[in-house]
């Protein structure tokens, strides 16, 4: 596995696990709707426009193919509820075929390093990744937020 940083020419590999992990995660919690929309070439170009203006995710590469993507960085307010920590994960996303290999804890400890306080927001309904948050010391802290442009996908904060 290598981590590095995601340049521009990476967006469209970096789209394809984002909007895969979405697909294979929220498939039966968001409304068929929502995927209307939601597709691999809105996802692309969106990661175009982020990864020109600055963003710099970390990602994971096995044999040559990205297979996880992780952000942090300054802590915003989310639908009106102000930051808690300084620092946040913004996303972590890695493909079910890499799931248990190591790859997310990698790109967690890249972006996150262990004993660093943070925050996340998580979906309410994804306990595997709320189990994982906790294996790396993150605790429910019991705000409950429901995310209106992402077809109110109810979520919850986790602090360290």
């Amino acid at each position: 596995m290598n981590l590095r940083t995601a340049t521009l020419s990476d967006a469209a590999a970096v789209a394809r696990v984002h909007h895969t992990t979405w697909v294979t995660t929220y498939a039966s919690i968001l409304p068929p709707e929502f995927w209307a929309t939601a597709t691999l070439e809105r996802r692309t170009t969106t990661w175009e426009r982020w990864l020109a203006n600055g963003a710099a995710p970390v990602i994971a590469e096995v044999g040559g193919e990205v297979v996880g993507i992780a952000m942090s960085g300054d802590a915003v307010e989310q639908e009106d509820v102000l930051p808690m920590r300084e620092r946040q994960l913004y996303l972590l996303y890695v493909l079910a075929a890499h799931h248990g290999t190591g790859v997310g804890q990698a790109l967690l400890d890249a972006v996150v390093p262990p004993g660093t306080g943070a925050q996340l927001w998580v979906a309410e309904d994804n306990p595997r990744a709320r189990r994982f948050y906790e294996r790396n010391g993150f605790v429910m802290e019991g705000t409950r937020v429901v995310d209106t442009t992402t077809a109110d996908l109810a979520e919850v904060r986790m602090v360290r």
